[in-house]
């Protein structure tokens, strides 16, 4: 089967939308560019999203355009990514766009902001909801065309040296947690970190901070938090289903021809469905070994839930009546996401909880 045979059978909307492109765009000159990520090598899961996509985009393309791919700090630090894929520094990066939060508080949308969707209700929004619409409309604004890419899943809430029992336990922690859930856990009286993945440890083992959140167990163990700090909490109720993302700078996309354009749609879309693919089955194994070697999980209190919970809503409202293109985004994605948990309630929740209540 040629390329664009597989382009053409590969089900996703917008590949099928931008049609087989002439044979001379796939017989023209080679395509060669960079792609800056925010992650280190040594996560294979989060950083090796971007090589999956780097290596579609070469067998679909017949070899013809080529994406090396460097990681955070490599090109540029983890957190520039943005500028750079903006300003045409690389033409591409892979993020998780919560990053950036600290530029507009809306960029968390394409990714997770607490009490949010879970994966699969993201990728519903992004593709069959206004998701897509409404966010390239917003990264339009500074030269970015972005394609959803990559997911972890429902993510732990992290490693402490010691118990959260109360709200109270939260009141000075020093915390490096990712992206928007630091603005609800400053209510919380949380101190909110925002250190790049590979400074995680060195921070904990110092005791620079108190406790830290990365993804899961996988990644968690790979990192080593077990070693300096006993309780591992979940969920993660900031990151439901966070979404990775992959910019492209906007002129350079123009630049492509229909078929390569297509590519990338459809070499992003294989890469998120790979990411969660790879840690829904290495994190069973992964959180056993965990356990194995003294890891001690605790559920957060409900009510350290329900005061997260309420304070996130103050948030929201308060970022709704300040920021014209938060409230935009964010009322399209509040109303689908009590349609969609609705929906849940009575499928995927009771089948899940029945499911787990069974000696399997």
């Amino acid at each position: 089967m040629d390329r664009r045979s597989v382009i053409k059978n590969a089900g996703i909307a917008g590949v099928l939308a931008a049609g087989a492109a002439p044979v001379v765009h796939a017989q023209g000159a080679t395509i060669r560019w960079r792609l800056a990520s925010s992650f280190p090598k040594a996560l294979d899961t989060i950083y090796g999203a971007a090589e999956t996509f780097a290596k579609k985009v070469g067998e679909l393309s017949g070899g013809k355009f080529t994406i090396s791919v460097h990681a955070g700090g490599e090109l540029m630090p983890a957190v520039a990514v943005l500028d750079g894929s903006s300003n045409g520094t690389v033409e591409m990066a892979h993020t998780a766009p919560y990053y950036f939060f600290g530029k507009d508080p809306t960029y968390a949308l394409d990714c997770a902001i607490p009490f949010g969707l879970n994966s699969r209700q993201m990728t519903a929004w992004m593709y069959q909801g206004n998701g897509m619409k409404l966010l390239r409309e917003f990264y339009g604004k500074v030269g970015i065309v972005n394609f959803p890419m990559g997911n972890t899943g429902a993510q732990m809430g992290g490693w402490y040296r010691k118990e959260i029992k109360s709200v109270a336990d939260l009141k000075g922690l020093k915390f490096r947690v990712g992206g928007f859930g630091g603005k609800v856990l400053e209510r919380l009286g949380t101190v909110p970190q925002n250190i790049p993945g590979g400074e995680i440890y060195q921070a904990l083992e110092k005791g620079t901070i108190d406790a830290a959140e990365w993804v899961g167990p996988y990644d968690d163990l790979k990192l080593g938090f077990n070693k300096v700090a006993p309780h591992y909490y979940y969920p993660g109720w900031w990151e439901g289903g966070p979404q990775l993302s992959l910019y492209v700078n906007q002129k350079a996309y123009e630049g492509l021809s229909a078929e390569y354009k297509a590519i990338i749609e459809c070499a992003a879309a294989y890469a998120h469905t790979d990411m969660q693919a790879k840690y829904d089955m290495k994190n069973p194994g992964a959180l056993k070994t965990l356990v194995s070697q003294g890891t001690k999980l605790h559920p957060f209190p409900t009510p350290v839930l329900t005061a997260a919970f309420k304070a996130a809503q103050e948030v929201y409202a308060e970022l709704s009546a300040s920021n014209p293109a938060w409230k935009k985004i964010y009322s399209d994605y509040a109303s689908y996401r009590g349609e969609a948990n609705l929906w849940f309630r009575f499928t995927e929740a009771r089948f899940d909880s029945f499911m787990q209540s069974q000696k399997l």
